[in-house]
């Protein structure tokens, strides 16, 4: 096999066919310690750690960081797919939009609105769907969760969502959008859950989550990721 530009595997540590993809490598290592039984590291490529280890349901589970924005993340399932994946979720983070969510809440993404331009290069028009029967798994998984729209873009700190998009969608984030548009041209089951990193007051000024307190999130994240790809 030619050799890929994110992931090259390590000779001892397979891949999964099922795969959670946080975007921070510092958090798949902390998933990994958490959620994996002995973990092992298969891919360190460009900073963007992977490891495989069996789950709770005793099946291999491959977290692998996707690096920040639709471009990376989009390269990353791409050559993960080509290797052998088979089902994926998106395990980020996310800045709230919706009233009443708070950091560390958890939002499940049944689509998100393309406003960023990884998406559309993909094909993708207004909006990327979420796999339905995913989906309809991690809010059961996860039914304290907020199951909606979310929108997503190219930008972090300079992201400001149009009026429109703040009444439909629950949240904003930088992934998802792209996810799903490659996902369904690739025609693998690809999912997404979120916890809320960052609210914004009426002024536009943002608060954000302790690391504990995301930690914490993105371990409730992770358990219903795989219930959800074990259902």
């Amino acid at each position: 096999m030619a050799e890929l530009a994110t992931i090259h595997l390590h000779p001892t540590a397979p891949l999964a066919r099922r795969v959670l993809l946080p975007g921070d490598p510092g958090r798949a290592l902390a998933l990994a310690q958490t959620l994996l039984h002995e973990p092992r590291m298969f891919n360190h490529n460009r900073g963007l750690w992977g490891y495989t280890g069996a789950a709770a349901d005793g099946e291999l589970l491959t977290i692998q960081a996707t690096g920040m924005g639709g471009p990376s993340a989009a390269i990353v399932l791409t050559e993960l797919v080509a290797l052998g994946a088979r089902a994926a979720v998106r395990v980020g983070t996310c800045g709230a939009l919706a009233p009443g969510l708070a950091l560390g809440d958890l939002v499940v993404a049944a689509e998100a609105i393309c406003s960023d331009g990884t998406s559309r290069a993909l094909g993708a028009r207004e909006r990327a769907a979420a796999d339905a029967q995913l989906t309809a798994a991690l809010s059961g998984a996860a039914p304290e969760a907020r199951t909606g729209s979310v929108v997503s873009v190219d930008l972090f700190y300079e992201a400001r969502p149009g009026a429109g998009e703040r009444d439909q969608a629950l949240a904003i984030e930088m992934e998802a959008a792209s996810l799903f548009a490659l996902g369904n041209t690739l025609a693998i089951p690809v999912g997404c859950v979120l916890a809320v990193s960052d609210t914004f007051d009426d002024r536009g000024a943002r608060s954000r989550i302790d690391e504990r307190a995301l930690l914490a999130a993105a371990e409730r994240m992770g358990r219903a990721a795989i219930t959800a790809l074990g259902a």
